[in-house]
């Protein structure tokens, strides 16, 4: 029989101290290496962008307490498909187009490839939103020539949108763009420093509402233009219809078209992480929750998952949506 190995009592003691510390610090390494920080993207104030960054970095980490959320001011869905591509922003609101046109080095004035980019899940539809006085002589998109147009914050997916959509149709040159962001230029169609101001986000918005506030208003119809200048064809925008009533009583039903919001993220951010944000995110809490914030973002539901989505998925939300049985085309990163 082999005899057992007595310690001195201060020998075993330290021994004890020596392996508690040890268990310790491998602990608490454990807890920082669990420990996530993200910067959300948002976009002008008073825009659907921030409000959807801000309320959702106040409610992930109430349920996931080792990741904190910071929301940051951003140009819009342009800056954010830059920032979110090279890692300055690990998430962010992307619009498909720009999306699209980034990976593919295609935004305007900006051949650089932005391709670090994947998909989560799609928000919202963003409608295209051009308001003028309703005394105005202003009847369509191409009487904007010699006014005075707001047309977003320079980098947002307003202002490369409306450029993108006035260029095609051969006034861009013809009018004076402000660079504006949504409360700002509502300010400034209040004050008469601008004839029109246009918009590229959910409908009803708040900045449209305020310009209503001390004067009549109107909505151009976008989509007639759109529609007959084969803007369509050229770009990947779809025809949305804004209802009747929308921005008052007796408003008419205004035809525009409209680009699909997606929530995005860097392709190296960690799959479990955004796994675990989704499932917060899109559980019926999660989408009651944004949806209260406002009621642009009942449409991000499991049902529409991604759809409109031009570039990857990141593979936490491949993981994601399969496990709410979707099928991930094989361009959209489901080969595997």
């Amino acid at each position: 029989m082999r005899k057992l190995l007595l310690l001195p009592h201060d020998l075993t003691l330290a021994l004890v101290l020596v392996l508690a510390t040890n268990l310790m610090t491998a602990t608490a390494a454990t807890a920082c290496a669990d420990e996530y920080q993200a910067k959300i993207g948002g976009g002008p104030i008073g825009g659907t962008f921030n409000t959807f960054a801000n309320t959702m970095a106040v409610y992930i980490p109430k349920h996931l307490v080792n990741i904190k959320f910071f929301a940051v001011g951003s140009g819009g869905s342009v800056e954010n498909v830059k920032r979110v591509s090279s890692g300055e922003s690990q998430f962010g609101l992307c619009y498909a187009v720009d999306s699209a046109l980034g990976a593919g080095g295609k935004l305007p004035e900006d051949t650089n490839r932005y391709d670090g980019t994947r998909v989560l899940g799609f928000l919202y539809g963003a409608s295209a939103q051009l308001v003028v006085r309703a005394n105005s002589d202003i009847k369509s998109a191409r009487d904007l020539k010699g006014k005075r147009v707001a047309v977003g914050s320079p980098g947002s997916g307003a202002a490369t949108s409306a450029e993108r959509f006035f260029r095609h149709l051969k006034i861009w040159e013809h009018l004076t763009p402000r660079f504006l962001g949504y409360s700002t230029a509502a300010n400034a169609f209040k004050n008469g420093k601008i004839d029109a101001f246009w918009i590229l986000t959910g409908y009803p918005n708040r900045a449209v509402i305020e310009a209503g506030t001390q004067e009549d208003i109107r909505l151009i119809d976008v989509g007639v233009d759109a529609e007959r200048s084969g803007f369509y064809e050229a770009y990947a925008y779809t025809p949305v219809t804004i209802p009747a009533d929308t921005y008052g009583q007796g408003q008419p039903a205004c035809h525009t078209f409209q680009d699909a919001t997606f929530l995005c993220a860097n392709q190296n951010v960690p799959a479990d992480v955004v796994h675990n944000v989704m499932t917060i995110l899109w559980s019926p809490a999660g989408q009651e929750t944004m949806a209260a914030a406002k009621t642009t973002f009942r449409s991000m539901t499991l049902k529409n998952g991604f759809t409109g989505a031009g570039i990857p998925l990141h593979p936490g939300a491949v993981w994601f949506w399969r496990e709410h049985g979707k099928t991930i085309p094989g361009r959209l990163g489901g080969r595997h």
